[in-house]
């Protein structure tokens, strides 16, 4: 791929959510953007961190053991994608955040696995807002009391909500779902201040427009950086 293909999906990009931002009364330098390197060769995710995007996302945990040798200092790694609890061990400490917590046993996992290393794990309760059946994550109406649960274990720190929308045409279809995690996420910083309510995880490469003018501030964009040639 020309690099120029990279830097121009990213100024495309950006301009975009600063666009959206702006019709949603937000700052735009509140919103990160974690580029998504899913099967991204190693020379592609270098020109994205040469335009300055620092955030990077795996889905799966050997991919991320794999690549994240060859990267120095200054990169922000996330864990996107599902977590099993036999990867935990593998990925504490390794990751700046898990944006996949969508059970209890793996909230029990990262907790014991963190405590045995010393360190906190922060961590996003992943939200089955549409409710499809082929998406891991919690039932919203499961939420508040799974995170008032959670304070219970020091190794591990809640630090927002995580959602994947369905997959359509019109991104306008999936507002409802971005909407209803957003009240979500306000509610519970409302109603349990122990929790550090930062990061609302949600939007992607059809739909990250919509999530940020419903109030994201961390997208999973993959394809709109690294697509073209």
């Amino acid at each position: 791929m020309d690099r120029s293909v990279v830097r121009e999906n990213i100024a495309r990009l950006r301009g975009q959510v600063l666009a959206a931002a702006v019709k949603a009364g937000r700052n735009p330098a509140d919103i990160k953007i974690i580029a998504v390197t899913k099967n991204v060769p190693e020379e592609r995710m270098l020109e994205a961190l040469r335009e300055g995007i620092t955030e990077l996302g795996e889905n799966r945990v050997q991919d991320l053991l794999a690549k994240q040798p060859r990267f120095g200092p200054g990169v922000h790694w996330h864990l996107i994608g599902h977590l099993q609890t036999n990867k935990v061990k593998s990925v504490v400490g390794r990751v700046d955040l898990i944006h996949s917590l969508d059970s209890w046993r793996l909230a029990c996992e990262l907790d014991r696995r963190s405590r045995e290393a010393g360190l906190v794990s922060e961590v996003l309760v992943q939200v089955n807002v549409s409710g499809e059946k082929s998406k891991h994550g919690l039932d919203p109406t499961e939420v508040p009391d799974f995170i008032r649960s959670g304070l219970d274990l020091a190794g591990i720190s809640v630090r927002g909500l995580m959602t994947i929308a369905p997959l359509v045409d019109d991104p306008e279809e999936v507002r409802p779902v971005f909407r209803d995690l957003k009240r979500l996420f306000d509610s519970i910083r409302l109603s349990i201040p122990a929790v550090s309510m930062t990061y609302l995880s949600m939007g992607m490469t059809n739909d990250y427009r919509v999530a940020v003018e419903e109030g994201a501030n961390m997208l999973r964009v993959g394809t709109a950086i690294f697509s073209g040639r």
